[in-house]
């Protein structure tokens, strides 16, 4: 019972789910703390502070008011918005960048033809003689 068991826990794709978890735990966490150590406060300076939890609106119906605080979700959503914004900034485009710098171009392939001396027509790199013209040529490139 407990062989399955360990064979399953010990499988390569489980094990590197996990460990993918934990590193994306622990980067939230960075980003998180980006987000509320620089980019919050560069906002406080231009629109001021983005804290929207106090703000609601007190809907009345049959039963008396009800108070709907819409400024919880909209501070919410600019946490969200932030923290994605940085991820993308500060993480993805820094990638991308760094991944396109090391990617090498795969080297061009070798020719399969070349040019007739006498006439400039395409022909195959190891004729002798110019299906075109008839005019031998020299070597494999002309």
């Amino acid at each position: 019972m407990l062989d399955g068991f360990k064979k399953f826990i010990l499988r390569g794709n489980v094990v590197d789910m996990a460990v993918g978890i934990v590193i994306g735990a622990a980067f939230g966490g960075v980003v998180t703390s980006l987000v509320k150590s620089f980019i919050e406060p560069l906002i406080a300076l231009t629109v001021g502070k983005p804290d929207f939890t106090a703000v609601s609106t007190t809907i009345t119906g049959a039963h008396g008011p009800v108070p709907v605080p819409w400024g919880a979700f909209l501070t919410a959503v600019i946490n969200f918005l932030l923290i994605a914004a940085a991820v993308y900034f500060f993480v993805v485009t820094p990638v991308n960048a760094l991944v396109a710098r090391m990617r090498k171009d795969p080297a061009p392939a070798d020719p399969t033809t070349k040019k007739c001396t006498e006439c400039l027509s395409e022909i195959p790199i190891d004729a002798r003689r110019c299906s075109h013209c008839a005019q031998p040529q020299m070597g494999k490139a002309a």
